[in-house]
C-alpha cells in the first residue's frame, strides 16, 4: 500500500478566508491586516448587515465578528454562519460589560469569545486554532475520498488494478436502473456488490432484498418471488407478499439465478419486460418498480449453449456485467483485506490483539484462498477467537492452512522443491534476487508490504528492486 501521505494533498499552505464583520469599519480593518500577516485572506463588513449578505454570498473559514452592533447584531451572525456554513469557526467581540452575551454565543456554537481592547497576539492565536480544526477536518475529508478511490466503493475493498476496473464500473453503473450480472466464484463478494450498487443509488432509501435461490424448494420459489393469495395451493392460509412487491422502489438481489427452474425463469423475462406480477392464485397484475441485480457462481453463457438457461434471460439479466475475480488472481489485495477484517472483527468481538506474527501474515499471504474473502475472512475471525496472547499466529490457523506452513518464506513443500530447492548452490544475489520477486509477486506490487514481509526497510527495498531491475 503506497503511502497515504502522497496522496492527501497539504492543506497547511492554503490561506485562512477570514470575514471581519465590525461597524467600526476602521478597527475592522486593523484586524483584517493584523491577520494577514498570518496567512489570512481577509475581507472587511463595515456592518452587520453588510456581513449578513457576505456570509450568503461566499465562503468562509473564520468569521471574527463585533458582538454589539446597530442593526443585525453579532448572534444573529453567528446563527446565519453555523446555519450556512457549519464548517466554519466564529470568534466574537465584545466588550467588558458584554461579558454575559458572549457567554450565550458560546452556548450557540462560538468558537471562542474575546474582549475590547484587542490583544493581537490572543487574536492570532485564536484564529489560527480555528483553523487548524479545519485543516484536520479538511485533511480527514480528502484521506477519505483518495481511500474511496485507492481501495474500495462503498464497502468493496482492493487496490488491484482489477478491483479498480470494477469499481469504476460501479460508480458508472450504480446511479442507472440498469440490470446487472455479477458472476464469480462462491465467496468473492457477490452480495457485498449489489449492497454497494443499491447503496450509491437513487433507491437507497428502499429496500435492498436478497434472495438466495438455490436455498429454495422449486415448489415455493414462486411464491417467494410473486407471492401468493389465500388458497392459491395447499398449506396458503393467508395472502402472502413475495420478493419482489417487498423491494418495490428498491432493489431485488437474486443469488445462484443459475438454479432457477426453466418454468420459473419464463416468468422472469416476462416480470422483467413488463414491469408486472401477478401474485400467484390472483387474476390483478401488479406494477413494480424494482432494479434487479443478479448473481451467480455458474457459466451461464455454457448453459445457454446447454439449453438449461433461456437465451432470451441471459440478455435480459447481463445487461452490465460484472466479472469478480477470485482472491488467489489478485494476491495484493490480501494484506488491505486482512488489516480490514482484524479491525472490524476485532470491534465486534471485543478483543484487541497486536496484529498478525510475520509468519502467520507470510502463511496467509501465500495461501490460495478456494474460498476467497469468505474464507479469509472466516479465517481471521477463528484466529481472533482462539487468540490468547494478543498477537495472532500460526498456531490459531484452521487446520487446511497450517500444514502449509513448512518454511520460513511461507511457501508449501511443492513450491519449496520448485523455486527455492533449485537455488541450492546459486550465487546469494540470485536467492535474494528470486525471494524479493516472489513477494513482490505476492503483494501483488505493494511495496510496503513487500518490506514488511521481508523484513527490510522501504529504501532499501526499492534499491534492490533497481539493482535487479525486478517487476513492480
Amino acid at each position: 500500500m503506497a503511502d497515504g501521505k502522497n496522496d492527501v494533498p497539504d492543506l497547511s499552505s492554503i490561506p485562512v478566508r477570514v470575514l471581519v464583520v465590525d461597524d467600526d469599519e476602521s478597527h475592522a480593518q486593523a484586524v483584517a491586516e493584523s491577520l494577514e500577516r498570518i496567512n489570512c485572506e481577509c475581507r472587511v463588513a463595515g456592518s452587520g448587515a453588510a456581513g449578513s449578505k457576505m456570509v450568503s454570498g461566499e465562503s468562509w473559514d473564520v468569521v471574527v465578528t463585533d458582538l454589539q452592533m446597530d442593526d443585525v447584531d453579532g448572534l444573529e451572525i453567528l446563527t446565519q454562519v453555523k446555519e450556512e456554513l457549519p464548517d466554519a469557526e466564529v470568534i466574537v467581540l465584545t466588550g467588558h460589560g458584554s461579558i454575559t452575551s458572549a457567554v450565550t454565543a458560546m452556548q450557540h456554537g462560538a468558537y471562542t469569545y474575546l474582549t475590547k481592547p484587542l490583544d493581537i497576539s490572543e487574536l492570532r492565536s485564536a484564529v489560527e486554532k480555528a483553523s487548524a480544526r479545519l485543516r484536520l477536518i479538511r485533511r480527514n475529508a480528502e484521506l477519505r475520498r483518495s481511500l474511496e478511490e485507492r481501495f474500495g466503493f462503498e464497502g468493496v475493498i482492493g487496490n488491484s488494478s482489477q478491483m479498480h476496473r470494477i469499481i469504476e464500473i460501479l460508480k458508472n453503473v450504480s446511479p442507472t436502473d440498469s440490470t446487472i450480472l455479477i458472476q464469480g466464484e462462491n465467496g468473492t463478494g457477490k452480495e457485498l456488490v449489489a449492497k454497494a450498487i443499491h447503496q450509491n443509488s437513487h433507491r437507497k432509501s428502499k429496500p435492498f432484498v436478497p434472495l438466495n435461490i438455490s436455498a429454495l424448494p422449486d415448489s415455493i420459489l414462486e411464491s417467494e418471488l410473486f407471492g401468493h393469495e389465500q388458497g392459491a395451493f395447499t398449506g396458503a392460509s393467508g395472502r402472502r407478499i413475495g420478493k419482489f412487491e417487498h423491494a418495490n422502489g428498491g432493489t431485488l438481489f437474486l443469488d445462484e439465478v443459475g438454479e432457477m427452474p426453466m418454468d420459473t425463469q419464463v416468468k422472469m423475462l416476462r416480470v422483467l419486460e413488463e414491469r408486472k406480477i401477478t401474485r400467484l392464485g390472483a387474476n390483478d397484475e401488479l406494477d413494480i418498480n424494482v432494479r434487479l441485480v443478479a448473481a451467480t457462481n455458474a457459466n451461464l453463457k455454457k448453459m445457454v449453449d446447454e439449453g438449461t438457461f433461456r437465451e432470451d434471460l441471459y440478455y435480459r439479466l447481463n445487461v452490465v456485467a460484472i466479472d469478480l475475480p477470485p482472491l488467489r488472481e489478485r494476491p495484493g489485495d490480501i494484506p488491505l483485506l486482512m488489516e480490514h477484517f482484524l479491525k472490524d472483527l476485532s470491534k465486534r468481538i471485543g478483543k484487541e490483539v497486536e496484529g498478525f506474527s510475520r509468519t502467520a501474515r507470510k502463511a496467509l499471504l501465500s495461501y490460495h484462498w478456494p474460498g476467497n474473502i469468505r474464507q479469509l475472512r472466516n479465517t481471521i475471525e477463528s484466529m481472533l477467537v482462539m487468540d490468547t496472547d494478543g498477537l495472532l499466529d500460526v498456531d490459531g490457523l484452521p487446520a487446511d492452512i497450517a500444514p502449509l506452513v513448512a518454511h520460513d518464506d511461507g511457501s508449501s513443500e511443492g513450491d519449496a522443491a520448485s523455486g527455492a530447492d533449485a537455488l541450492i548452490g546459486r550465487p546469494l544475489s540470485e536467492v535474494e534476487k528470486y525471494y524479493i520477486q516472489r513477494a513482490l509477486d505476492l503483494t501483488d506490487g505493494n511495496r510496503e508490504e513487500t518490506a514488511r514481509l521481508l523484513g527490510i526497510g522501504e529504501r532499501t527495498l526499492y534499491r534492490k528492486i533497481k539493482e535487479y531491475d525486478l517487476r513492480k
